[in-house]
């Protein structure tokens, strides 16, 4: 690589993982450009800049790419399979490394899983911007899978805690280790790729704030408020039926259902620990899970 990653573009600034991103890498000294549909009236920190765009309309994108080295994908799953004008549009402005919106699980070994039937327009993506990396080599990429995004997680439920009634649902015997990120430590670490492109080039990497369990998570929020909390324990292999049902009647909240059974299930062996994470690649430290759960109780 040439010269360091100046001018940085992200497309879905303003969803779940959006702001945690476009912060930390304003903070990591990046010029941010968030790209926007026409109609959007979120609001970004000062001294971002937005761009509206029409993101079906690769002559738009390719208006609003000018002069950006780096383009981060955070669109939510079910928009992920309309990247293909982005991809088109970075290559003709001369973007020197795209992340596409590869957050959350590894998409690259999911085999015939019904989850991957969701996660085809990322899998799809991928593909394609790897093919139009190969024909044009100085277009290049990083994919990054985070696993669970744990603080988001704990706040809507997708970690199995309920803080007001203090129950917890644990799936399986509660005891296998599963990936998880809270999000800006997400934002941290496109900011490390984007400042370590030699490293990270054309290349797909796992990272998380911790490996936790189940139970281990459920002991921590149990010793810091001093109570028992209520278990329901459940089979994960139930939430893949369920999710198999919901799918069939064309209802994508079967991700959910996928999802636990894919990291909760035991001897689901989907942590990323020692050289795995590649935080250390990145010049990153771990998080420490107690103080996330103490944060998220004290809300």
């Amino acid at each position: 690589m040439s010269s360091p990653i100046k001018n940085v573009a992200v497309v879905g600034g303003s969803g779940n993982l959006g702001p945690a991103v476009v912060n930390e890498l304003v903070d990591a000294g990046f010029e941010v450009t968030v790209l926007t549909r026409g109609s959007s009236t979120s609001t970004f920190p000062a001294g971002v800049a937005s761009k509206a765009v029409d993101y079906t309309s690769v002559e738009s994108l390719t208006s609003a790419l000018q002069g950006q080295d780096a383009v981060v994908s955070i669109i939510a799953s079910v928009a992920v399979a309309g990247q293909k004008p982005l991809v088109d549009a970075a290559v003709a402005a001369g973007v020197r490394r795209i992340i596409p919106s590869e957050f959350g699980i590894n998409t690259r070994f999911l085999g015939k899983e019904p989850i991957g039937a969701i996660l085809q327009g990322k899998i799809q993506t991928l593909n394609y911007i790897h093919e139009k990396s190969k024909q044009n080599p100085s277009f290049t990429w990083t994919g990054i899978s985070t696993g669970l995004f744990f603080d988001w997680g704990l706040e809507h439920g997708s970690i199995g805690l309920n803080k007001d009634t203090k129950t917890a649902t644990i799936y399986d015997s509660g005891d296998e280790p599963y990936q998880a990120s809270n999000l800006p430590h997400i934002g941290k670490a496109i900011a490390a790729v984007l400042k370590n492109l030699e490293k990270t080039v054309n290349r797909y990497i796992s990272i998380a704030s911790f490996n936790p369990t189940q139970n281990q998570v459920l002991e921590i929020v149990e010793k810091i408020t001093g109570t028992k909390w209520t278990v329901n324990k459940l089979p994960a292999s139930e939430q893949q039926q369920i999710g198999v049902e919901k799918l069939s009647k064309g209802d994508y909240s079967a991700f959910s259902n996928f999802l636990r059974k894919r990291i909760f299930e035991d001897g689901a062996g989907l942590a990323v620990a020692g050289p795995d994470n590649a935080l250390d690649l990145l010049g990153l430290e771990g998080e420490d899970l107690e103080e996330s759960l103490r944060t998220w109780l004290a809300e």
